[in-house]
Formats: C-alpha cells, sequence, structure tokens
C-alpha cells in the first residue's frame, strides 16, 4: 500500500521503519526530519502534511499532543485540504477522546475514514513491533486496516467506535502510572530498610507483584537510567486527560491526581524530559533518601 506517515519521533521513527521494511511504500513528514532508521528505505519525503495526504493511501499520524493533532489535519496545507475519499486517516497519537470524535467526523464529511488507535509499549515496543494497540472507528475499516496494524503491534483490539481508542488508552496510561508510583515506593523502601533493591526487584518479578513495569521501570530505578523511552512531560498530558474527563463526569480519581502531583514535581526539577520512571526521584526528595545506584 502507498502509506502515509507523519511524526517520525521515538515512537513513530521504528513504527514506519517496520512498514517500510515489510514493502509498504511511503511517504513521510516528520518536523525532526528523515531518521537515520529509515534512511536505508525507499522513502519519500514531503515538506506538507497536504503532500502525504495526496500521495497515500491510508495517512498515519504519530504526534506528541491534541492540538499537534488538529493543526496536521486541519491547518494550513493539512491533511484535510487534501482529496481524502475513499482514504483512510490512523491517528496513533494519544490525545482527547472528545477532539477525537470531532476530528473523526469533520474527516467523514470530507470523503475519508477515521481510526483513532493509540498505542501502549513505549520505545521498546514500537522497535520490537510489539505494540497493544487500541482501536475505535467502524468495524470494516478496523478489517481493511488490520494487516498494517499488525506489522506494528501484536495486542490490536477494536474497543468501539471513534473516540473508545483513545479512552481505553487514557484508562492506559493511569494504570502505568499508578504502577510506577507503587514500583517506586516498593523499591524506595526496600533500599531504605538496608535490602538490595535490585535483588527485591528480581525477587517480585518471580510472584503476584511482577509486572512489567517493575521488569522494564523498575530496572532504570535502581540502574539511574533516567533517559527518555516515554518522556514525563507526555505522561502529564495524558493524565490531565483523565483528570479532565473526570471533572466533567463527576468522577473521582485521586490516586491519579496524585501520581499527576509527583510528575509535577519531576518537572519542577527541570524532570519533564525524563523517562516517567523517574518518578521515583519526586518521592525520593520527599524522603531525602535516593536508591543507590546499582
Amino acid at each position: 500500500m502507498k502509506i502515509g506517515f507523519i511524526g517520525l519521533g521515538i515512537m513513530g521513527a521504528p513504527m514506519a521503519a517496520h512498514l517500510a521494511q515489510a514493502g509498504h511504500v511511503l511517504f513521510v513528514n516528520s518536523r525532526s526530519g528523515l531518521p537515520k532508521s529509515l534512511a536505508a528505505h525507499a522513502v519519500t519525503v514531503c515538506d506538507k502534511a497536504r503532500q502525504v495526504a495526496e500521495l497515500a493511501e491510508v495517512i498515519i499520524l504519530m504526534l506528541p499532543d491534541t492540538p499537534d493533532v488538529g493543526e496536521v489535519l486541519f491547518g494550513s496545507d493539512g491533511v484535510a485540504d487534501a482529496n481524502l475519499s475513499g482514504k483512510v486517516v490512523v491517528d496513533m497519537s494519544s490525545i482527547s477522546p472528545i477532539e477525537t470524535k470531532q476530528f473523526a467526523s469533520r474527516i467523514e464529511q470530507l470523503g475519508g475514514h477515521y481510526l483513532d488507535a493509540p498505542v501502549s509499549g513505549g520505545e521498546v515496543g514500537a522497535k520490537a513491533a510489539s505494540l497493544s494497540i487500541m482501536v475505535g472507528g467502524p468495524q470494516a475499516v478496523f478489517e481493511q486496516l488490520l494487516p498494517v496494524l499488525q506489522l506494528m503491534g501484536k495486542n490490536i483490539t477494536r474497543i468501539g467506535e471513534n473516540g473508545d481508542g483513545q479512552t481505553a488508552k487514557v484508562a492506559n496510561q493511569m494504570i502505568v502510572a499508578l504502577t510506577i508510583e507503587a514500583v517506586a515506593e516498593a523499591l524506595l523502601f526496600a533500599a531504605r530498610a538496608g535490602a538490595d533493591p535490585a535483588k527485591v526487584r528480581q525477587a517480585l518479578l518471580g510472584g503476584f507483584a511482577s509486572s512489567k513495569i517493575l521488569e522494564v521501570h523498575g530496572e532504570r530505578m535502581v540502574k539511574r537510567s533516567f533517559e527518555p523511552g516515554f518522556r514525563i512531560a507526555l505522561h502529564q498530558k495524558d493524565l490531565n486527560l483523565a483528570l479532565s474527563s473526570a471533572q466533567k463526569m463527576a468522577l473521582a480519581l485521586p490516586a491519579t491526581a496524585l501520581a499527576q502531583q509527583l510528575f509535577n514535581s519531576c518537572a519542577a526539577q527541570g524532570g519533564a524530559g525524563w523517562d516517567h520512571s523517574a518518578m521515583v526521584r519526586a518521592l525520593e526528595q520527599l524522603s531525602d533518601f535516593s536508591i543507590p545506584a546499582q
């Protein structure tokens, strides 16, 4: 297929590379330019999102936030300025479920189809093509695009109609944030009590407390390795979606609010660009004690 890919950052670059390796023809656009991982493939670089949409049958977006998606779709020389008749827009960013429904409606009015398909799994999952993909949109369009999605992920679920994929992703980010907080507290407790946090983590991986967060981010905490796989600023954005939606629904999310405050503390320390596992640093500051580097 002729596939457009807009947004070639930490996640987008390896995702696009999987599509190119499978033989799809790619038309790309990214503020950061063409990454080295795609330089060896037959990829056409486009200056504008409109060019991508004109040349491709499927247009995939992997962008930081809701305003970015809105601008790429409906801004000057955006996707919506092209003839979208019969084409499919697949937004794999993590953005507002409410605005996603509005974006989908506008694209459909222009003759196109729309899937929201946010992902979970981080940079590791993007590179391994093992992402979990949560999809909202028409069943027929989902089935049409499933072979493409399977090149980037393994656990692919159609949740429901447009916006439902983004709702599932917000729920995912709540669980991830709270699990990071739990792992951080546990390893900080172990270290302060005099136990080896690396060995505590190893022991817990064999029990009921085992999780992907304990495996991957627990290791980051004990090794003090906070180069971003997923930046705190992006997780703050996702939790803002949860908390603002909860306010509109009169829904109490106290633990999510706590996790957001801990991320805010990291950002106040200049850590908005740290990996989200660095939430442990906020707890360490509160305790005046840090997990020793292994």
